[in-house]
């Protein structure tokens, strides 16, 4: 059984939303969720990057995953919304508040940088407008090669039918390129009834062009990977321990067996 994880649910200030979207998601079976934190730059104003509310000030109890023995995991994660290349700070100590790391570039040039350049976890790809360049084989195959992925969320394709198209049309474009690799499926939800259980998530991202297995991982294994490459970016010397991780990676083993063992002993 495969442990399944959503890594995009968008923030909000209104608790009970927020609340609904995390009990949502483990009522689902998503072990692991983050709360994702948008800030887009403008140039007319300085502008504050966000700082991440403490999980307990937000869910009161974390719930506990459907079929799982244990409460959901909840991370902290920051989008940069980038229409210019100052708007992306490497070395701002801003961003190591956060667990993850992602940025949405606009342009060419910047996805470009996005893919080769800047220390990320996840590139985001727009799904709500044409995008106004094409995939290149060379940046795509630089942000694999560094062990990042790209982002293509489904809920704008629920909330508004020329969103659908565009949601349709930039994956597939991204899907002839990457060849289904290191590609996520994420929500962006802003409420709960946005929310889509993994095993609809995965006929999905067939229909977006990702075979059954790479759409399968791209809401488990992949996900895991974004989680650990996260660690070590946050780590200078690019050594990080990952007991914590491989730990929880063995309970989440032990819980999808453990209802088998079950049954086995019962006949």
């Amino acid at each position: 059984m495969s442990v399944f994880m959503d890594l995009n649910l968008l923030f909000s200030e209104d608790r009970t939303r927020l609340q609904n979207l995390v009990e949502t998601a483990a009522h689902l079976g998503f072990s692991t969720v983050a709360v994702n934190y948008v800030f887009e730059p403008s140039a007319k104003k300085k502008q504050e990057v966000p700082a991440p509310r403490p999980i307990n000030e937000l869910i009161g109890q974390l719930p506990v995953v459907q079929g799982r023995s244990r409460p959901i995991r909840v991370l902290n994660r920051l989008t940069v919304v980038m229409s210019d290349a100052s708007h992306f700070r490497p070395n701002a100590p801003e961003y190591r508040r956060f667990d993850l790391l992602a940025v949405q570039p606009t342009t060419e040039k910047l996805f470009h940088a996005a893919c080769m350049l800047h220390d990320v976890d996840i590139i985001c790809i727009s799904v709500t407008e044409k995008l106004p360049f094409f995939f290149k084989r060379a940046p795509i195959n630089g942000a694999i090669d560094r062990g990042v992925v790209f982002e293509i969320s489904y809920a704008a394709a629920i909330r508004d039918a020329t969103m659908r198209r565009y949601t349709i049309a930039n994956a597939v474009c991204l899907m002839e390129s990457c060849k289904g690799k290191n590609v996520i499926l994420a929500s962006a939800a802003e409420k709960a009834l946005e929310l889509r259980g993994p095993y609809d998530i995965i006929n999905l991202g067939q229909l977006f062009g990702l075979s059954d297995s790479d759409s399968k991982e791209s809401v488990s294994s992949t996900c895991r990977g974004v989680l650990l490459h996260a660690e070590t970016r946050k780590t200078a010397s690019g050594v990080v321990f990952t007991m914590k991780i491989q730990q929880e990676a063995l309970q989440d083993s032990a819980d999808s067996e453990a209802p088998a063992a079950k049954r086995a002993k019962a006949t």
